[in-house]
């Protein structure tokens, strides 16, 4: 039972860290450096876009942050009134998945005011995986949209492994969870990249299907 739990926490952990990376790259490379998981980024592109004599569409980069605090605000109040942990994230998969589409039939290339109002749903979805991840600390091995935190502490972990020549078993499990987050957000961060450029904000779908698919596995587990 324990191990299937583990199993459960690996692939969660993977997928979300997948999904993180993917959205996050995919809106920088296809909508005017729009961080979409990560917004507190969008102050730093926002300031130097200001100091550069940015138009109004610099402020737009201050938008994310209501609307980020806007979906983790729903993120609680859908976590408390339901039953299942994951409602939050099939809520995020259906978004995503809705935004794809919403991508390949309206006039993205062509106007700026539908991009950015598509950016805010992909935005608004990647809050409630914020909100996820802190209600829910232990269905993941940690945050799945900042890496700041997991580098830390894979080098914390990396650190006293080396001390003690690999031979920690509790800190090679660590460090082992820590391997799984990175890979995951970074192999994202590669397909969010590509997709980005070769599909635009349609590509965002991707992650949605995926995080789908991992919903009704998990479903069908808890059964």
């Amino acid at each position: 039972m324990e191990t299937q739990s583990q199993n459960h926490t690996h692939i969660t952990t993977l997928v979300l860290t997948l999904v993180g990376g993917y959205c996050d790259t995919v809106t920088f490379v296809a909508a005017d450096k729009i961080f979409s998981a990560h917004v507190t980024g969008n102050f730093i592109v926002f300031a130097y876009q200001l100091i550069n004599g940015g138009d109004i569409t610099a402020w737009i980069k201050l938008a994310t942050f209501p609307v980020f605090v806007a979906a983790v605000m729903l993120g609680g109040w859908l976590a408390a009134r339901s039953h299942k942990k994951n409602t939050v994230l099939f809520v995020e998969a259906l978004l995503l998945v809705l935004t794809g589409a919403l991508a390949i039939i309206l006039p993205v290339e062509e106007s700026k005011t539908v991009m950015y109002s598509l950016v805010m749903l992909i935005v608004f979805a990647l809050g409630m995986q914020n909100a996820f991840g802190k209600l829910f600390t232990k269905e993941t091995h940690g945050p799945t949209t900042m890496m700041t935190g997991n580098v830390t502490q894979a080098s914390l972990d990396l650190c006293v492994l080396i001390a003690n020549k690999f031979k920690n078993p509790t800190i090679n499990v660590s460090f082992a969870k820590q391997l799984i987050t990175l890979s995951g957000f970074f192999i994202g961060c590669l397909a969010g990249a590509y997709l980005g450029k070769e599909l635009g904000l349609s590509s965002v779908a991707f992650a949605g299907i995926a995080m789908l698919i991992c919903y009704f596995l998990s479903s069908q587990s808890d059964q």
